[in-house]
């Protein structure tokens, strides 16, 4: 009997479209050329804009550092902390090197009056400021109050704090942070006596802010 049906066995396989796969696959790289031109583009503009404002500086630069009122020419790496400027190119080795990670405060100097610990700050960011250390502190051989204060008082015992201690007396008085005990101290907690004279450090800094206050 003859019929116009034929089943797959006597006609053979049905043609087929694409696979999904493949499909996707073609897709996928079409919208990959598609897109790629506007991404790069986008890519590159962002560079642009990430990129520095200068040309990065690297090696030895030329700085000018008023340090107790004298200024100083160096020539120094832009990563150079203001710490390491003061001690191993100064020989200001009165600012001590503690813990070099801003919590001992035994590297305490002044710029502008302010305290810094000078671990933290690149010495690059201090020109044209006035840096005070504990060198410039005494006029000739008259010590400061402070200092005069903490030999009074003895207010040290190993002496290795000392140097940031006096400093960061001197401006936490001058700031108006030494009116009363607790005060004081909460204003001189960023300094750590590691020998515990704390008692005879609070008595140094009140004193002179008493004497300030009745100047």
């Amino acid at each position: 009997m003859h019929s116009d049906d034929q089943t797959p066995d006597a006609a053979g396989p049905l043609p087929q479209g694409p696979s999904r796969r493949s499909f996707l696959k073609q897709t996928g790289g079409l919208l990959g050329v598609a897109l790629a031109p506007p991404i790069a583009s986008q890519a590159e503009a962002l560079a642009d804009k990430m990129a520095p404002a200068s040309p990065i500086i690297s090696g030895q630069a030329s700085m000018s550092l008023n340090i107790n009122g004298q200024a100083r020419n160096l020539r120094l790496e832009p990563r150079t902390t203001l710490l390491d400027a003061l001690r191993e190119n100064l020989d200001l080795t009165g600012t001590k090197k503690g813990c070099d990670h801003g919590q001992c405060g035994a590297c305490t100097v002044l710029v502008d009056g302010r305290r810094v610990n000078a671990c933290l700050t690149l010495a690059v960011m201090t020109q044209g400021k006035q840096i005070q250390t504990i060198e410039g502190l005494a006029q000739g051989d008259e010590l400061h109050p402070m200092q005069e204060a903490f030999l009074r008082h003895d207010g040290f015992q190993c002496g290795y704090c000392t140097p940031g201690q006096i400093m960061s007396g001197v401006a936490c008085v001058k700031e108006g942070h030494a009116t009363t005990d607790d005060q004081a101290r909460e204003w001189m907690s960023g300094n750590i006596c590691r020998c515990g004279a704390y008692p005879n450090i609070l008595a140094a800094v009140r004193e002179v802010a008493g004497q300030q206050a009745k100047g």
